[in-house]
């Protein structure tokens, strides 16, 4: 959520930054309502003190004069009755406006209207020249018995599957991987709930806007996380952490839940977009520091980078366009893997910051140790690895002629084989 006060005064940055976002807003409605409800709450402020004054005059009239007073007080309470009415509905209208609101994308921020417009900073590895026809990863999968989508459709519908077997085993060795690898990179390990309040949705962004995405309970009134980025961030909503405390470094593995409304037709083959998968992702709460943010976000794309080469999958780094960025992300970097089905590169990680954009939905702050006012924390969430997306690669470039498949070096100590084949359980 943006500052009021620096929207009032600036409106053209705003706008300028939904316009390169290809978000419909309307910041002058939000304005208008905001100086709508400045002026009730002057109107409030004026009746009240009116009430104050006419009470102090009452204790020192006559009987017979006190009477027309009362009268007059009695009608001004109910008048002030309906315009407290009405500054809550104002109010709550100006809250919901600036819950529309994007964070203005940083000016270094690509322009574009969607991915394909995604500017590539950098790649590593090589892709791979195969001797042999290949197979995709749902072809090697069901040939080695570790990949059933027919019957994960049966238990659940479409987009769902079972891994079974080596397949479930591998998938369980990349996470671990990806644990141990952030341990070793000074984050703490946190196991959060997957289901969660709407304030953590709307506090970290999702709602309003992506209701349709998620999952809900409305039993109990709670959702489905998509992503541990929310309970992660949201940990410490309307607290106020002291500056010592910060940053504050976390992972979290957990499943993740996606409905994926509005993709009909869309990546239906393969595990490529599913309902339902693990991951393990990284959440940093820091100082509001521009600076310091810009800096945090390279450290976490090199996180996730690190973590891709162990794995010895190619892939590329892309820097987000402006029209594929979400409501407050202020840039985001995407890490791009190469899947030879697709004959292309597919998203497997994203690094974004969004300066005070999440705190401030969730009131999250921070008391500066100079004694400063508190200041509203920074955060940035980055993947370390979402299955099975990253099975995709892992099976489709580790593929032999036969159907067997070659692990990467870091997988094959966990797995206890360097290979998987045919025979395997």
């Amino acid at each position: 959520m943006l500052d009021l006060k620096w929207l009032r005064e600036n409106p053209e940055i705003v706008a300028e930054g939904a316009r390169r976002k290809r978000i419909p807003v309307d910041v002058e409605a939000v304005l208008e309502a905001d100086a709508a409800h400045r002026a009730l709450l002057g109107e409030v402020e004026t009746l009240r003190a009116e009430s104050k004054t006419r009470s102090k005059e009452m204790k020192d009239l006559p009987a017979e004069e006190r009477e027309a007073l009362l009268e007059e007080g009695r009608m001004a309470k109910q008048k002030l009755k309906a315009l407290q009415a009405e500054e809550i509905r104002i109010r709550e209208e100006v809250q919901a406006g600036l819950l529309t609101l994007p964070m203005p994308p940083a000016s270094e921020v690509p322009d574009g209207a969607e991915e394909s417009e995604n500017v590539e900073i950098r790649s590593w590895g090589e892709i791979p020249e195969f001797s042999f026809p290949i197979l995709d990863h749902v072809a090697l999968g069901e040939n080695l018995g570790i990949l059933d989508i027919a019957r994960g459709v049966k238990l659940a519908g479409s987009r769902n599957y079972l891994l079974l077997g080596d397949g479930a085993r591998l998938e369980q060795a990349i996470l671990r991987l990806a644990v141990d690898h952030m341990l070793a990179r000074g984050f703490d390990p946190v196991s959060v709930p997957i289901l969660v309040n709407h304030a953590c949705m709307e506090g970290t962004g999702y709602f309003p806007g992506g209701e349709e995405q998620t999952y809900a309970v409305p039993t109990d009134g709670l959702y489905l996380s998509g992503t541990s980025e929310v309970p992660l961030t949201a940990i410490h909503g309307g607290e106020t952490l002291a500056e010592s405390d910060l940053p504050l470094r976390r992972i979290a593995l957990s499943p993740c839940f996606r409905r994926e409304a509005g993709t009909y037709g869309k990546d239906t083959h393969g595990l490529y977009r599913v309902h339902q998968f693990w991951k393990v992702e990284q959440v940093v709460i820091g100082p509001n520091d521009e600076d310091w943010s810009i800096q945090e976000q390279e450290e976490m794309l090199t996180h996730a980078e690190e973590f891709v080469q162990a794995l010895e999958i190619p892939y590329r780094v892309v820097d987000v366009c402006a029209g594929d960025l979400g409501q407050g992300q202020v840039r985001k970097f995407d890490i791009e893997a190469w899947m030879p089905s697709r004959k292309n590169w597919g998203e497997t990680h994203s690094a974004s910051r969004f300066h005070d954009f999440q705190a401030r939905r969730l009131g999250l702050r921070y008391k500066p140790a100079n004694g400063g006012k508190p200041l509203f924390c920074h955060t940035l969430n980055n993947t370390v690895a979402a299955t099975p997306r990253l099975l995709i690669p892992i099976l489709e470039l580790g593929q032999k002629e036969g159907g067997g498949i070659t692990l990467p070096s870091a997988l094959a100590g966990l797995m206890g084989k360097t290979s998987l084949e045919a025979s395997s359980s």
